[in-house]
């Protein structure tokens, strides 16, 4: 079923046409990515498929009744804590749980028929709280909420509080679990780091909503969309293909478009050469009968449809790194370096090389300590033990990722003449290598937008000429075109390179090591961002089997039923927590005085067991599991997440004590 239907749609603004007869079809569950340059009109287009704004000519319709989502602008949450607006999107079911417990209160209290009233109501509210999800609600929080690294402790805290990058994450969070029918997604990865965006990518691509998606990350592009929209010059050309066959399909698509237009100029040529001779032949006869048929010829050649002479090559940045003289060998040494903020420790005992020439790119997640030591290898930091050393002859180049331009109104043109040490005229000429053209070298530098301003420290940048280059997120509010002239200028230098770059793409292109920043510790691998998530795959399943082999051992050890209950409750029986630590022990040392058993470690006999006392402890423990039942299934604590998740746990460990009591049963009764 057709979800959005853009027709001939046209946006002015002032006497600027944004967008020049724009049609496209968007279907119920796409996975569309909507490309396109800085200022090609995509934040346009969102704000008419959003219904923010309605089009000046054309229509933009979507499927009636469709419930749509926008991340573009934070909406002011007031007071509110990061947890009541995650919890706010599901309003209609918090509502009926409100309702719930007012029955309940009223219900303690009535009887005869308002009771029969109350009761029927109550029915009908927590069958309508169950259909809309209300016992769900903490589960989805959760996993929404950790998928995209809003922790436990941050849900605590006012939304007013947070920074820009927080709150774009809690509004995205937020976004997805309203489950709209459209969800409209501008620049959803930013401020989140690997993993986020990795499960970011998964859980777009199992949703059953439509999604349109504005982003300039290329690698998660690749792995969500299934359609690419690609505005150019005003205009939407539609491409049904992931990201990869979209570059395939578009270079062939041009070059197709070439040859149809250079065979085109070849007959409009001879058109216009046909009716210039008989305009001429004409004269010459005065005969009316060329004059016509030269009329007709142009008329013809009027209706013909043109086809667009296409840009092969659009404008990019020239960025043409150089150094000025080389290193020594060893440009970055890191020696058993410490570093820690209170009880925060950031690197613990870290040792690194960088060597001349290398390109490295640092990982971790936020907070990890990326930043830190980029300011401690520029001397803004020191560190608490160890040594961090420079090579000889360094010449550092610093790209910051958070740096503000300076707030006064000096000109684009004068703030690279200061920085660069240039005359106006060179300075114009190398501006305009940064697609500073014009009257755009004059704009304030504190009215640049993001992209402008990258672009701008990326010309001083190379204008210093530096032989390290320190590069923090420096492909941040870059198009994808700035992109690949960055990354094709940071192949070609010949210095030596470390970058903090969440930018999965840009990693496996640049990099040839990855250095990755983990609870304090720095880890070296081979090769860009596809290596370094293989190593950590590979780390995790010998993790996970090296675990699985010692629980075999406990197994072994210890008895099939004690580790049932060890298994589900962190290596430690269930009796603790259900109240029967006292059977459990009779149980697995006997009463009779006897030693441990075969069972329990191989030694002596096994112990004697008591039938009636295992119908005992089995019966005791389906109480409890009676009992963490109906606690589960109880509305009124429908939204106590920790609870819930200690009640499941116990459930779990109790059935399992209880099937390994029976089955102790059960081979008694065989033996008998």
């Amino acid at each position: 079923m057709l979800m959005i239907n853009c027709y001939q749609v046209k946006k002015f603004y002032g006497a600027e046409e944004v967008l020049s007869g724009v049609s496209f079809d968007i279907y119920e569950g796409e996975k569309v990515g909507l490309l396109g340059g800085n200022g090609a009109g995509k934040s346009t287009l969102f704000r008419l498929l959003s219904g923010a704004e309605p089009p000046d000519e054309g229509n933009v319709s979507l499927r009636r009744g469709a419930r749509v989502g926008v991340l573009d602008q934070i909406p002011d949450y007031g007071e509110q804590s990061v947890g009541d607006v995650l919890l706010g999107v599901f309003g209609t079911s918090l509502a009926l749980q409100a309702k719930l417990r007012e029955l309940e209160a009223s219900m303690s209290g009535a009887e005869g028929a308002a009771l029969d009233r109350m009761l029927r109501e109550y029915g009908e509210t927590q069958e309508a709280f169950e259909r809309g999800g209300g016992y769900e609600i903490p589960a989805k929080v959760d996993t929404v909420a950790s998928g995209l690294g809003i922790s436990a402790g941050q849900r605590e805290r006012p939304f007013a509080e947070l920074s820009g990058g927080e709150k774009t994450k809690v509004a995205l969070a937020a976004l997805l679990l309203e489950e709209a029918d459209l969800l409209l997604l501008d620049e959803p990865t930013n401020h989140l780091d690997m993993e986020a965006a990795a499960w970011l990518e998964s859980f777009i691509r199992d949703s059953s909503s439509t999604i349109v998606v504005v982003s300039h990350d290329r690698y998660f592009l690749t792995q969500t969309v299934e359609k690419v929209i690609e505005l150019e010059d005003g205009e939407a050309t539609s491409y049904p293909c992931g990201y990869v066959q979209y570059r395939e399909e578009k270079e062939a698509r041009l070059l197709r478009q070439f040859e149809d237009y250079k065979e085109q100029q070849k007959v409009i040529k001879q058109m216009k050469e046909a009716i210039k001779r008989l305009i001429e032949w004409g004269k010459k006869g005065d005969n009316p009968k060329f004059f016509r048929k030269a009329a007709s010829m142009q008329k013809a050649l009027d209706r013909m449809e043109k086809v667009k002479r296409p840009v092969l090559e659009r404008t990019a940045i020239g960025l043409a790194l150089a150094t000025d003289g080389r290193t020594g060998e060893d440009v970055l040494t890191l020696d058993a370096v410490r570093k820690s903020f209170g009880s925060r420790v950031l690197l613990r005992e870290a040792e690194a090389l960088l060597r001349y020439g290398e390109r490295a790119v640092l990982v971790g997640g936020n907070g990890a300590g990326k930043t830190t030591l980029m300011r401690m290898v520029l001397g803004q930091e020191s560190p608490d033990a160890g040594e961090l050393r420079l090579g000889s002859r360094v010449r550092l180049g610093y790209l910051a990722q958070e740096e503000s331009p300076p707030a006064d109104r000096t000109s684009v043109l004068d703030y690279y003449k200061e920085q660069a040490a240039m005359e106006e005229g060179e300075a114009r000429g190398s501006l305009a290598k940064f697609l500073f053209y014009g009257k755009d070298v004059f704009k304030p530098v504190a009215g640049l937008s993001g992209g402008e301003w990258s672009r701008l420290r990326l010309a001083v940048l190379m204008r210093q000429k530096p032989n390290l280059l320190l590069l923090d997120e420096p492909t941040n509010h870059l198009d994808i075109a700035s992109r690949e002239a960055l990354e094709e200028a940071l192949e070609e230098y010949d210095g030596t390179i470390l970058a903090v770059s969440h930018d999965r793409f840009f990693i496996n292109r640049i990099a040839q090591r990855v250095w990755s920043l983990e609870s304090g510790e720095l880890v070296s691998t081979l090769g860009g961002y596809d290596d370094y998530r293989a190593e950590r795959q590979k780390a995790q399943r010998t993790a996970e089997e090296h675990s699985g082999a010692q629980g075999a051992g406990v197994r072994s050890g210890n008895g099939a039923a004690s580790a049932g209950a060890g298994r589900r409750n962190g290596g430690q029986g269930e009796a603790a927590r259900s109240g029967n630590g006292r059977q459990s022990e009779e149980w697995r040392s006997g009463k009779s005085g006897e030693g441990p058993g075969s069972r329990n470690g191989g030694q002596g006999e096994a112990p004697r067991l008591d039938p009636a006392k295992l119908e005992r402890d089995i019966a005791e423990l389906e109480v409890r599991a009676a009992e963490l039942g109906a606690a589960l299934a109880d509305p009124a604590h429908a939204l106590e997440a920790h609870r819930l998740s200690e009640w499941l746990a116990e459930q779990d460990a109790t059935q399992a004590r209880i099937d390994a009591l029976t089955e102790a049963w059960l081979a008694l009764a065989d033996g008998e």
